[in-house]
């Protein structure tokens, strides 16, 4: 695998293609602090900056991951932190093949009006931290806006669409590609055609906004939900899953978006390697322009953390679960 130096300076196309191609994909392990400590709490490891940054170190290292996986979103903490050999996390990323994302927003909070719904913060200053993250060795960013299915509006789809679009628009202004993530919930119990309506509504004011922001479409990676039934709702057939998703993709995603990395939205890890397989295929035999891949986070990394359990004597057993989960996944989107 060659190495990524950060003086090559890809055009936001080159890199977008980069992420979404080749048959690999990108791991997230950008949850917050917050999410992070109370996720090692519950494998009973002590939650700290340090083992927090050891967890997140044995993600980045496995010989033979960027095989599978293009990129890895960071949050801002580990971004700042450095290896247990004292290279940055960011320089470190690109020495093994993996391109260095950083996730930006700031969590959501109430819309005002919204009615239960939420919306996305954190693009106040986020210009000067773009400007930074690029100057440290980002390569990409990503921001994620929220929709549940019970209360998913026009207003709401128009509101986060907007927040995507500005941000989208302040990434590629300081070399960044943007990972624009509308997520509608699996979480309830509602069906198939409820998770259609609310992923079209999302997807569609997405691309209105990014469209009147003036975003290069070229130069984005699109990271959207399966199309699925609730997690508490009797599961759908993967084709039947595909078959869903693929119709909502070719009414609003433009052609010209060269990249499609699905989240995994807590399905089980077989259960989304299935969607993406056939999707891929649906892709493929009906000749649309994107290229699909995966952008998984839970998915791929749950096992691995119950494995390691904070013990260093048990990383080389959780590096080798975390490359078997990424390979099934990249496989599946061959």
């Amino acid at each position: 695998m060659t190495t990524i130096l950060p003086t090559e300076r890809p055009t936001l196309a080159e890199t977008a293609r980069q992420l979404t191609g080749g048959g690999r994909g990108i791991l997230a392990a950008d949850e917050s602090i917050r999410t992070m400590s109370a996720r090692l709490a519950a494998e009973g490891i002590e939650a700290s900056e340090t083992t927090r940054r050891d967890y997140r170190e044995l993600l980045l290292t496995p010989k033979g991951l960027a095989e599978s996986v293009s990129g890895i979103i960071l949050c801002d903490e580990t971004f700042g932190q450095r290896l247990a050999d004292g290279r940055p996390f960011p320089a470190a990323s690109r020495e093994l093949g993996v391109l260095p994302g950083i996730k930006v927003d700031t969590g959501t909070s109430p819309l005002p009006g919204g009615d239960g719904a939420l919306i996305t913060e954190g693009l106040d200053g986020l210009g000067g931290r773009l400007a930074s993250y690029a100057e440290r060795g980002a390569a990409f960013a990503k921001w994620r806006a929220v929709f549940d299915v019970r209360t998913i509006t026009t207003y709401s789809a128009r509101a986060n669409g907007h927040a995507l679009a500005r941000y989208a628009a302040l990434c590629q202004r300081h070399g960044l590609v943007p990972v624009v993530e509308p997520e509608v919930l699996a979480d309830g119990g509602h069906d198939l055609e409820s998770s259609a309506y609310a992923t079209r509504l999302a997807l569609g004011w997405v691309f209105e906004e990014l469209d009147q922001a003036g975003v290069d479409l070229a130069g984005i990676v699109l990271k959207p939900n399966f199309v699925t039934p609730g997690l508490r709702a009797a599961p759908a057939a993967a084709a039947e899953v595909a078959a869903a998703t693929f119709e909502v993709l070719c009414d609003t995603v433009p052609a010209g978006v060269p990249g499609i990395a699905f989240l995994s939205g807590g399905h089980p890890t077989a259960d989304v390697c299935a969607y993406l397989t056939d999707l891929s295929r649906a892709v493929t035999s009906r000749g649309r322009p994107w290229q699909v891949t995966f952008s998984f986070g839970r998915a791929l990394v749950s096992g691995p953390l119950r494995t390691w359990a904070g013990e260093p004597s048990n990383t080389a057993a959780a590096q080798e679960r975390l490359v078997a989960n990424c390979a099934k996944a990249a496989r599946a989107t061959r």
